[in-house]
C-alpha cells in the first residue's frame, strides 16, 4: 500500500468525491450536498489520498457532524479498488481521534442493513445496533441504527 494522507475536503476534491459517491452509493449525495457539508459549521469532511503530490487521487472520504458532545457519521466511502486494505479503518481511526480531541462522548450512524462489511467495520469500533429504519434506502432497504458511547 502506498503512503496515504488524510486532509480536509475542499471544492477541488469534489469532482473525484462525487464520482466515487455516485459509483458506490445507493443514495448518492450531490455535489451541492457535499458543498453544504463543507460549509456547515458543525460538519467536518475529509478525504484520504494516496501517492505523492501533486498526483494524489482521492481513494475515500468521511463526513460527520459534531454538536456538543455527540457526533453523527454521515458518509464514509472507500474506492472499490482500495477496499479490504484498511482504508476504512484508517478513516474511522482518524474520526475517533478527531472526535476524542473535541470531547465527543456519543457517536451515531445509520448503515444499510445488508452492508455486512461496513457493519463489521463499525462493530470493530464498538458500535452497537439500537434500532432499524424500515425501507429507508430507496424505499426498499432497511437502515440499521448504530451507536457508541465512550
Amino acid at each position: 500500500m502506498e503512503r496515504v494522507t488524510i486532509q480536509k475536503m475542499n471544492v477541488q476534491d469534489l469532482e473525484e468525491v462525487v464520482s466515487l459517491e455516485t459509483s458506490s452509493s445507493l443514495t448518492p449525495w450531490s455535489k451541492n450536498i457535499f458543498i453544504k457539508e463543507i460549509e456547515n459549521y458543525f460538519s467536518h469532511c475529509f478525504v484520504i489520498k494516496t501517492g505523492e503530490p501533486p498526483h494524489q487521487p482521492v481513494i475515500g472520504y468521511i463526513c460527520f457532524r459534531n454538536v456538543t458532545d455527540e457526533s453523527e457519521l454521515l458518509n464514509l466511502c472507500v474506492n472499490p479498488q482500495y477496499r479490504q486494505l484498511g482504508i476504512g479503518k484508517k478513516l474511522m481511526e482518524f474520526y475517533m481521534d478527531f472526535c476524542s480531541q473535541k470531547g465527543i462522548k456519543t457517536f451515531y450512524l445509520e448503515v444499510n442493513s445488508s452492508n455486512g462489511s461496513a457493519i463489521h467495520l463499525y462493530q470493530c469500533f464498538s458500535y452497537q445496533s439500537f434500532g432499524m429504519r424500515k425501507k429507508f434506502y430507496q424505499g426498499k432497504l432497511d437502515a440499521l441504527l448504530m451507536m457508541k458511547k465512550v
